[in-house]
């Protein structure tokens, strides 16, 4: 290996940023273009995982940076790039800070325009490509600007808080270049002072003369580490508030002035009618997707409602661009009146575990073991919820520390909480991955089962196996592409790996008795397959549908 004086090449330099960026561990899948730079890899600090797919490795790096800050993941060219890209395109759209390494043909090759392996049409589709899913992109063929490349990518990656993209040709991994310089972590431009005053002052005067304000709190709050912020703004003001399905748990669910979980017509009545009668909403980093407004279901007066989103406020039917949530929240805390709200009104009951009284002979429904799982979970788990049922029926489950829930509710890839769990495993070792999923998006990455095994993450999975994807026939009439093989799912670790741990359930009796299992196995992965009725879903799947097949018969109504 050719090295300069200083001892760096560009692999050893981007895994210098990487552990200076207090990345742990990186995932991914070996590839002959990129096995340079993984020989870097391992013989630094860097911890390599290797995963069964690409796209698996783009999941587990997802869930790793959620609780970790940061991510990576490392796959070889086109074959990888493009196994890879529904991963970055998932965290591109949930905002969540992904580094993505790809080996690439040697620079020489691609300048002559050599046909390599794993080429499609030409030398910068893949590049093009990952450019569209990311907040910034270089490709690595110079060593002498490479380095501040590298740097400038990284630290838009942590700045906008979105995946990037590294493509490093594989002749370039072994190239000797400058040193690392300290970092510069140039900050994004404060919002514009008289446009925050305004705006804060706009928004102080309707909150401080409304009757019966409410915050509600989005998922932006936890991207950008403002759960803090907005928690304190809302006990000093004694606010209110709920939360909605992307940022559950975002803020204490086990606090007095906590309403619940708001998702439109899809709330329960109590939230649904504290959100919608407010005489002003303070929303704070939320996003109006379909899922987390229940369909677009939500009613909420636009004179009434304030929106502070992460680069801009609106406030009634005025727009307040470049004013930063970050800003308007420090801004607005003391500009608010504390209004006494525990001294004038009953603190909101707050919801506490159920006792669930099983009947050991009764057959296992979706509805109940969704009870029991509320009273299963303790504040050591992270809960994984899969799109589909899980995620539906998740906001009636009790989760108290922000961390300890994980749904990728916007971009809803199914498949996703497996290796997810992975990432999340490692990110937290002394928590335990919860993973809650259908047989449907358990069969789209069941073989990353196995990673855990391998190393050796203690998770708990739940299978609901009702033959099928149960969500799409809610949301539609019937069809025979809603039918999947019937894998018998608790034998699939036997043949993945050593030391899981197996339950098949059919009754209550047998739920208790895997429950219990999975306590005190906790140094095994705990995986329990839920035989339920054909057509049996949570009681949140039902209205999910019954709302979306009226919403679709009247957009197809001439």
């Amino acid at each position: 290996m050719t090295t300069a004086a200083n001892g760096f090449t560009l692999g050893t330099y981007l895994v210098h940023r990487l552990e200076e960026a207090g990345v742990g561990h990186v995932f991914g899948v070996p590839g002959d273009y990129v096995l340079d730079f993984l020989d870097q890899i391992t013989h630094s600090s860097l911890r390599w995982v290797g995963t069964c797919n690409e796209l698996n490795a783009g999941y587990a790096a997802d869930g790793y940076a959620r609780l970790h800050g940061l991510g990576a993941a490392v796959v070889t060219y086109g074959v990888g790039g493009f196994s890879i890209l529904n991963a970055v395109a998932g965290a591109y759209a949930e905002q969540v800070p992904l580094v993505l390494i790809s080996g690439a043909p040697p620079a020489l090759r691609r300048q002559t325009g050599a046909m390599m392996h794993h080429l499609t049409t030409d030398y910068l589709l893949q590049f093009d490509l990952f450019r569209k899913i990311t907040v910034d992109s270089a490709m690595l063929v110079n060593p002498q600007t490479a380095p501040d490349e590298i740097d400038r990518v990284l630290t838009a990656c942590r700045t906008h808080q979105r995946p990037v993209y590294l493509e490093l040709p594989m002749d370039m991994a072994q190239t000797p270049c400058r040193a690392p310089q300290p970092l510069v972590v140039v900050p994004l431009p404060a919002s514009h002072p008289e446009a925050l005053a305004e705006c804060v002052a706009e928004a102080a005067r309707r909150l401080n003369a409304a009757q019966h304000p409410v915050v509600l709190a989005g998922v932006e709050l936890p991207r950008f580490s403002l759960a803090e912020a907005a928690l304190r703004l809302i006990e000093k003001v004694e606010l209110p508030y709920a939360t909605t399905v992307g940022s559950k748990s975002a803020l204490p669910e086990l606090h007095p002035q906590f309403v619940g979980l708001y998702q439109g017509a899809l709330s329960r009545p109590a939230v649904r009618q504290e959100i919608e009668t407010a005489d002003c909403v303070l929303a704070l980093g939320v996003w109006m997707t379909d899922f987390d407004t229940g369909g677009f279901s939500v009613k909420l007066d636009p004179s009434r409602l304030i929106s502070a989103n992460s680069e801009s406020v609106r406030i009634g039917f005025h727009t307040y661009p470049g004013v930063r949530l970050a800003d308007f929240i420090a801004a607005l805390e003391p500009a608010l009146t504390p209004r006494a709200f525990a001294a004038s009104h009953p603190a909101h009951p707050m919801r506490m575990k159920g006792c669930f009284e099983a009947q050991p002979a009764a057959p296992l429904t979706v509805r109940r073991f969704f009870t029991r799982l509320d009273s299963f979970l303790n504040d050591d788990m992270i809960l994984l919820v899969e799109p589909g049922d899980a995620v539906c029926a998740a906001p009636d489950l009790y989760i108290e520390e922000p961390e300890n829930f994980i749904a990728q509710a916007y971009y809803l890839s199914i498949g996703y909480c497996t290796p997810a769990a992975l990432g999340a495993s490692l990110a937290r070792p002394r928590k335990r991955a919860v993973v809650l999923t259908g047989d449907g998006a358990f069969q789209m990455t069941a073989q990353e089962v196995s990673t855990l095994l391998r190393q050796n993450c203690p998770a708990i999975f739940f299978v609901l196996n009702n033959r099928g994807y149960m969500i799409e026939r809610k949301l539609h009439a019937d069809g025979p592409y809603n039918d999947i093989g019937n894998w018998q799912y608790h034998r699939l670790p036997e043949v993945l790996g050593d030391g899981a741990v197996t339950r098949r359930v059919t009754t209550e009796g047998e739920l208790e008795e895997a429950m219990a299992t999975a306590l005190t196995e906790r140094n095994n992965l705990v995986f329990i397959e839920l035989c339920v009725p054909d057509g049996d879903c949570s009681a949140a799947l039902d209205a999910l549908g019954e709302k979306f097949r009226a919403m679709s018969a009247k957009t197809a109504t001439p």
